[in-house]
């Protein structure tokens, strides 16, 4: 059985995996085992970090909404709990928003919030 070499495919696929790895400091984007190796990590890392990004978004908007709270004499728990009560649906990214741009619109909530906690 003659001996079959892979010529065209190996290449093709090489190639795609260079190009993929333009950019990348030293051997990791001139040889292919290398640059292989980091492309795989590298998709690795953006598949963990597409669902991590949103942990981190969420993260802020309570920070953000917590600096507030605070400043209005709430927590930001207790905030989130009187907004509940009061029957107001405002999202986080919202909230966050309005606490960073619109402060008095951000305060108006807290103070409903508040009398709500106390009722």
């Amino acid at each position: 059985m003659p001996r079959v070499k892979g010529g065209t495919v190996t290449r093709r696929r090489h190639k795609k995996i260079l190009k993929l790895a333009k950019g990348y400091f030293g051997s990791k984007h001139r040889l292919f085992k290398s640059a292989n190796a980091q492309v795989m990590k590298s998709l690795l890392y953006a598949y963990r970090d597409r669902r991590q990004k949103k942990r981190d978004f969420r993260k802020l908007w309570i920070t953000r909404i917590n600096a507030q709270a605070r400043l209005n004499g709430l927590s930001y728990s207790r905030l989130m709990h009187g907004l509940k009560v009061a029957g107001v649906e405002v999202n986080r990214k919202m909230l966050a928003d309005l606490a960073v741009n619109d402060k008095p619109a951000f305060n108006e909530l807290a103070t409903l919030a508040k009398s709500k906690l106390n009722a």
